[in-house]
């Protein structure tokens, strides 16, 4: 058998080594050595992507923001879905996984980060969320670090706090969506959705589409007031 290939290699700002590595095509990310993603496992990222663009306004261009670029299977089906004028921005706290998918993954998704549609941030998704306009976005991914239960950076668990929601919540229009990718069923997390005033629920996903169960968890929340 083939062995993986490490392709590249960096250190986070928490420290943690961050590795990208290929094996027969496929390529996945590791953090101290676990795996966090891989290119033979989307279906969840695309999944994601459908449900958060089910509501899109129809009145005009869509604003989009997805929360993590990682391979971007998720920004490969929101092109897909949106229109020609759409703005979609993609915030990415990690600047080595952008310069990944452009110098690497090019044969993967990594020449969508030049669509002339995508503004890409490196920045914290809590901070692009507080400086958006208020009511701006029409809809929201974040595929950030593991889901409520951070693996790569601690200050991400800002963005699933009350107050992070409450962010959220105020960028988005009313009518907008909200979708957030979790490795892990957190019946805690989707109370506090509802109680930041969210109407929420908690949607099964697959890792592969011929997967027999589901393994992750997609919570969608809609701004209703």
């Amino acid at each position: 058998m083939r062995p993986s290939i490490k392709v590249a290699e960096a250190t986070t700002a928490d420290g943690a080594r961050l590795t990208l590595q290929e094996h027969d095509g496929q390529y996945t990310l590791r953090v101290g050595g676990r795996q966090l993603m891989s290119t033979s496992a989307t279906e969840s990222e695309t999944r994601m992507a459908d449900l958060a663009c089910a509501k899109l306004r129809t009145d005009g261009p869509a604003s989009v923001l997805i929360g993590g670029l990682g391979f971007g299977f998720t920004l490969k089906r929101v092109l897909e879905l949106v229109g020609k004028d759409a703005r979609v921005r993609v915030a990415e706290l990690i600047p080595e996984i952008v310069a990944w998918n452009r110098e690497h993954l090019q044969s993967v998704n990594g020449a969508l980060v030049d669509d002339p549609r995508v503004e890409i941030v490196l920045d914290n998704v809590v901070t692009v969320l507080a400086n958006a306009k208020p009511k701006g976005l029409d809809a929201v991914m974040l595929d950030v670090d593991n889901g409520p239960a951070p693996l790569v950076d601690r200050g991400n668990e800002g963005l699933y706090s009350d107050r992070g929601l409450r962010i959220l919540s105020r960028a988005l229009r009313t009518g907008g969506r909200a979708v957030f990718w979790s490795a892990s069923e957190d019946r805690t997390f989707l109370d506090r959705l509802k109680d930041v005033g969210f109407r929420a629920e908690a949607i099964g996903a697959k890792a592969y589409p011929q997967a027999k169960r589901n393994t992750h968890m997609l919570f969608v929340a809609d701004r209703v007031h």
